[in-house]
């Protein structure tokens, strides 16, 4: 699928006052597919908000090239920039509304910079205050609306101008759970019923899981992973990555977890990941009757994404002298993966 958005080596290096040089994004090569949800995720100083500011050209890189939907963003004036930006939709953390304007005039307000004849405007703004369910408030104003309605006023907004890629910049760090899992299932009918690319740039990974079919991982300014999300919850290749996972699946015991298990069970602790592979409990706990050790399942917890069965069980495993070894050594014989709980 053709590329939307083109990181071609795209750096953005900032100079303090006492001279030293802050890389914030350093040499980022990264597509986006047309169509998809990538989701871009770090801890606070990895330069995602930078990257983004990038991708909507609010700033310009230090080097590189920044290509959107074919247009080289490095090379045009500011007058060009200003057109390519209403191709570009944007969602905020804090909202970023208008308050002294109702809810059909915050969505009505890029269709006048655009310069939109009005008589279009009214039947737009309909359109897309029916789209994410607030119709009924369109002569309401945002102090009226609760978090979760001003987002989705946001999101409203910032597709007025029908652009095919929507930027959203910790859209549902100031939500709570409920309403987070509410304004991503909007974004997800955003790309899947309107064709609308999205980049997500996160620091939850477990907003990750509930929308994006990829993910670009920062630290330091760079993307150090880049994979289908399911293949980088499964198999995570960098240190930040396996950080991120293990907060979200919750399904592995944390340092005071397995201090309070180690006191319970003072038997061999591994944990056995679980996929969607067909038939894999089964075949687990056939190695582990085969092998000779009593298997008492401790930890763990088996989740979904995108549909896809994904978790870790933590055994305690306890029996004659060496069956724990010819058990962890079988499952391994047998494809499973098995960590040991240090």
């Amino acid at each position: 699928m053709a590329a939307i958005v083109s990181l071609e080596g795209v750096s953005k290096h900032y100079r303090r006052p006492g001279g030293d040089v802050v890389r914030a994004v350093d040499d980022v090569t990264l597509e986006v597919a047309q169509g998809e949800v990538l989701a871009v995720i770090g801890y606070s100083g990895a330069g995602k908000s930078t990257l983004v500011r990038l991708l909507n050209a609010l700033e310009p890189p230090t080097g590189g090239r920044v290509v959107v939907a074919g247009q080289d963003l490095t090379t045009l004036g500011e007058k060009d920039l200003r057109r390519a930006r209403q191709r570009i939709g944007m969602i905020f953390q804090q909202f970023n509304l208008f308050r002294s304007r109702t809810v059909a005039g915050n969505v009505a307000y890029p269709l006048k910079v655009a310069r939109v004849p009005k008589r279009e405007h009214d039947a737009r703004v309909a359109e897309l205050l029916d789209f994410v369910g607030l119709l009924d408030r369109a002569h309401a104003y945002p102090e009226q609306l609760s978090g979760g309605q001003k987002q989705r006023v946001g999101i409203a907004r910032a597709l007025a101008t029908n652009p095919p890629l929507l930027l959203a910049d910790e859209a549902t760090s100031a939500l709570d759970p409920e309403t987070t899992t509410e304004v991503l299932a909007l974004l997800r009918r955003v790309n899947r019923e309107l064709g609308v690319t999205v980049v997500v740039i996160t620091h939850e990974m477990d907003a990750v899981r509930q929308i994006a079919d990829r993910v670009a991982v920062m630290e330091h300014g760079r993307v150090v992973e880049v994979g289908d999300v399911y293949d980088v919850f499964t198999s995570p290749r960098s240190a930040a990555a396996k950080r991120f996972v293990r907060s979200a699946l919750h399904d592995r015991p944390d340092a005071d977890v397995l201090e309070r298990l180690r006191a319970r069970h003072p038997g061999r602790l591994v944990s056995v990941q679980i996929t969607e592979e067909p038939g894999l409990l089964a075949r687990v706990d056939g190695v582990l009757r085969d092998a000779g050790v009593s298997a008492e399942l401790v930890h763990g917890g088996i989740g979904e994404i995108r549909e896809r069965r994904i978790g870790s069980l933590t055994y305690e495993l306890t029996g004659p002298p060496g069956a724990a070894d010819a058990a962890v050594a079988a499952l391994r014989g047998a494809g499973v993966r098995v960590d040991e709980e240090e």
